[in-house]
């Protein structure tokens, strides 16, 4: 039976919009309130705007047919990686999903080493063989980014697991999109880092859209409603504030290392680009989009920084015409390094060193 159009109020002619109202109202608390010194916030900034950059020269080499797989940009969702980052310390764990570029720069990882990887080059941070989907930097305790929906979640539990078995303080983060947010591994590993106490933060970076459906089609109730039958502790937060950011997950850090228990964050943001380089994004309208990019993060702290007095258009712009610099240096850096030796092809396959296999 046919739906009338008055059953359908709200939908778009191709899914549901999603608004800037849907966000949690952003912290009014100042960078000093925080603990954020005046020095850190163009560090902040410097981060933001490096991802930005990065993913932007990503899609233009990939529109070149510099290489070629999956590529999905994070534009727009720069304030969680850089508010986690700082709010963590530097030896807790990230594990994350496919869309994990920005996570790696973020904690540390070279760009020259982040685009050599998309370039399938030997220098890249998975030494080539890993490509835009999973990046890997075992020294600065990134853990990944998997493409298979849900798959890392166990391995959180087990980071958590093995933190807290070797009493090292540290403790396991783990972002996953919304639309992973419906497979059996997350009700798995929420039940065992519950009964087990393990010290982990569970991230939904809830952008909208899983994939092209948006995220009312897709998953019923309020997504951060799935830790309650846990007792799981859980919030939501404003991902596209970084201040919001740095905020809740400062807390809920210091929770989670203190009580060794987990905790479930929702993070509501949004992305300005499609699902990956193939998607055009018809299924929201332009008037969204908009929408969203009058909230844009980088110019959220940027606007901060002006209102404070804490600086000036020459700052900022000697930080962007260092890193725009930064970054075609990375794109001629991977162009330039050499593809992984073919000996290459059997090795980081087992932890043994000899193979179950003769080649």
């Amino acid at each position: 039976m046919s739906k009338k159009k008055d059953q359908v109020a709200g939908f778009t002619p191709t899914g549901v919009v999603y608004k800037t109202t849907d966000l949690p109202k952003a912290t009014r608390k100042s960078h000093k309130s925080l603990g954020i010194k005046e020095e850190d916030l163009l560090g902040l900034y410097e981060s933001m705007y490096k991802q930005r950059r990065f993913e932007e020269r990503a899609a233009q080499q990939y529109q070149k047919g510099k290489f070629g797989g999956f590529l999905h940009l994070y534009i727009g969702q720069e304030a969680l990686s850089t508010g986690v980052v700082h709010a963590l310390n530097q030896d807790d764990d990230i594990i994350t999903a496919y869309r994990c570029h920005g996570w790696a720069l973020a904690r540390g990882t070279s760009a020259n080493a982040c685009m050599s990887e998309l370039f399938g080059k030997v220098d890249g941070c998975s030494r080539g063989k890993g490509g835009s989907m999973h990046f890997f930097d075992l020294e600065n305790h990134f853990w990944g980014g998997h493409a298979i929906v849900g798959a890392h979640l166990p391995l959180a539990a087990g980071l958590a697991f093995a933190n807290k078995y070797n009493d090292n303080d540290r403790i396991a983060t783990c972002f996953f999109g919304d639309g992973a947010i419906d497979q059996g591994s997350v009700n798995e590993s929420f039940n065992l880092a519950a009964l087990w106490n393990l010290p982990v933060i569970f991230v939904v970076e809830n952008n909208g859209y899983s994939m092209g459906t948006a995220v009312n089609r897709h998953t019923a109730g309020e997504l951060v409603e799935r830790a309650a039958p846990y007792n799981m502790k859980r919030d939501v937060v404003n991902g596209m504030d970084l201040f919001s950011v740095i905020e809740k997950f400062s807390e809920a850090a210091e929770y989670v290392r203190n009580e060794q228990k987990p905790y479930f964050m929702e993070v509501r943001t949004y992305r300005y680009r499609g699902h990956s380089m193939s998607d055009p994004g018809n299924y929201r309208t332009k008037e969204e989009l908009e929408e969203f990019r009058a909230n844009d993060p980088i110019e959220r702290l940027k606007s901060y920084l002006f209102d404070k007095e804490l600086a000036t258009d020459d700052d900022l712009k000697e930080i962007e015409d260092r890193l725009e610099q930064e970054i075609l240096d990375a794109v001629d850096f991977a162009e330039n390094a050499e593809l992984p030796p073919a000996e290459d092809l059997y090795k980081h396959v087992y932890v043994e060193d000899d193979f179950p296999y003769h080649v």
